[in-house]
């Protein structure tokens, strides 16, 4: 049985305060640190570089969840991973050559990871199962934080299970990032996801701290 895990989104973090920031998360149990990278291209805002990721590694103490919301992914994959990437997850959609990308990760050693957009069909990543090691289903159309979570994600998430057991890859991470907070957390985790992203959930709180530990006493 896979381990459920937090894992806080610091596109609501205090980026003025970003190690203050990091300590909290890793005291409230926090298991990974999720960064969006976006481009403005691939999805209507921009974020984090490599320079970015490199600078939260160096204060972390926890695994970083990286997430490319950007163009031609292959194009910046080792510089994530050199900056610290632990996960390193892909869209889909982002690039005819989704196999190669993934196939350059795993060669660095990392975990690789591929994510879909809330229309996109599960089918679309059959024939690189064997290769990945995290789906990530986003639950909110990808480009800003604060979003409301979109309820047919459930239906997607008992669907996304079904197909693993019948390809065999059961063993395959379910991501889910968008809108999850304290009021849904259980629904989502009873429909089968592993990790969770939280980011407004988590920091909007009057503390941070606690509400990782109210969120991992329901979902373990």
């Amino acid at each position: 049985m896979k381990n459920k895990k937090i894992s806080p989104s610091l596109l609501s973090a205090d980026f003025s305060n970003i190690d203050k920031e990091i300590k909290t998360l890793e005291k409230g149990g926090a298991d990974l640190l999720h960064i969006d990278v976006m481009d403005g291209h691939f999805v209507p805002n921009i974020t984090f570089g490599p320079f970015i990721v490199n600078a939260i590694n160096r204060v972390s103490k926890i695994p970083l969840d990286v997430h490319l919301m950007i163009e031609n992914p292959g194009n910046y994959v080792d510089r994530f991973i050199d900056a610290g990437a632990d996960y390193l997850t892909i869209h889909v959609e982002s690039t005819p050559h989704v196999h190669r990308v993934i196939q350059k990760i795993k060669s660095r050693g990392i975990k690789a990871g591929i994510s879909l957009n809330p229309h996109t069909p599960i089918n679309t990543i059959e024939n690189i199962l064997a290769d990945i090691d995290l789906i990530l289903i986003m639950s909110v159309n990808p480009g800003f934080g604060g979003q409301s979570f979109i309820p047919n994600t459930l239906n997607k998430l008992k669907k996304l299970n079904s197909f693993l057991k019948k390809h065999d890859a059961e063993n395959i991470e379910i991501e889910v990032d968008g809108g999850v907070k304290l009021d849904n957390i259980k629904t989502i985790s009873d429909a089968g996801c592993d990790i969770f992203v939280s980011g407004s959930g988590i920091f909007n709180a009057q503390n941070p701290m606690e509400m990782i530990k109210k969120m991992k006493n329901i979902i373990i």
